[in-house]
């Protein structure tokens, strides 16, 4: 006996040909597992390389917050003793007995030791005006005479125009004659040159009076 109730495909004549049509019953589907096995299996690998594997490649930090803030608190304030001196069993720093390098460096001063050029007031003096003030390249001529100088040329200068006075020297042997008339006219400028055929030779600039 069939469980299904009869219908009409039950009732088949028996002089007919036709065969009889059966019912399948069909089995309840179940779902597939698999893609839950994979995924499974992804996690768990993907666990087991970040437990064993990148511990040893040094990927993951070994120092805690906590173990950073110990390690800092744990450092002493006390100074360096090469900074200053030696220190002390309490750690003070004791001052130290050597000098620093910049306590011994002194500075280059300038030397304020006198001229040692010789004098020759046999050298022939030439002065020039190289200002638009008349009549001054003869009177500084007759101071410089009145030093003990002797006069070459007292003219008005025509070349490029100065912008302080000075006086010139034709080498180190002219070197004192020129000190010594700087000092004479109240002139500072010094100047070594060879440009000029003269032992020594002044020209006043703007503002000489």
């Amino acid at each position: 006996m069939t469980k299904f109730a009869r219908d009409e495909f039950d009732r088949v004549p028996q002089s007919s040909s036709r065969q009889g049509v059966h019912r399948l019953v069909a089995s309840a589907s179940r779902p597939a597992l698999w893609p839950v096995l994979v995924l499974g299996g992804l996690a768990l690998a993907v666990g087991l390389v970040a437990f064993l594997v990148l511990p040893k490649l040094g990927l993951t930090s070994s120092t805690t917050p906590q173990a950073a803030i110990a390690a800092g608190a744990s450092k002493s304030p006390t100074a360096s003793p090469t900074a200053s001196g030696p220190a002390s069993a309490n750690g003070s720093v004791q001052p130290s007995s050597q000098p620093s390098p910049s306590a011994t460096s002194s500075t280059p001063t300038a030397s304020t030791a006198p001229s040692t050029a010789p004098l020759d007031k046999t050298a022939a003096v030439a002065v020039y005006n190289g200002t638009t003030t008349g009549g001054l390249a003869a009177r500084v001529a007759g101071v410089v005479q009145g030093g003990g100088w002797p006069l070459s040329t007292v003219a008005n200068w025509g070349g490029m125009p100065q912008q302080t006075s000075s006086v010139f020297y034709n080498g180190a042997a002219q070197k004192g004659n020129a000190e010594a008339l700087g000092k004479l006219l109240g002139i500072a400028n010094l100047v070594d040159s060879a440009e000029f055929q003269q032992p020594v030779v002044v020209i006043l600039g703007p503002g000489y009076k």
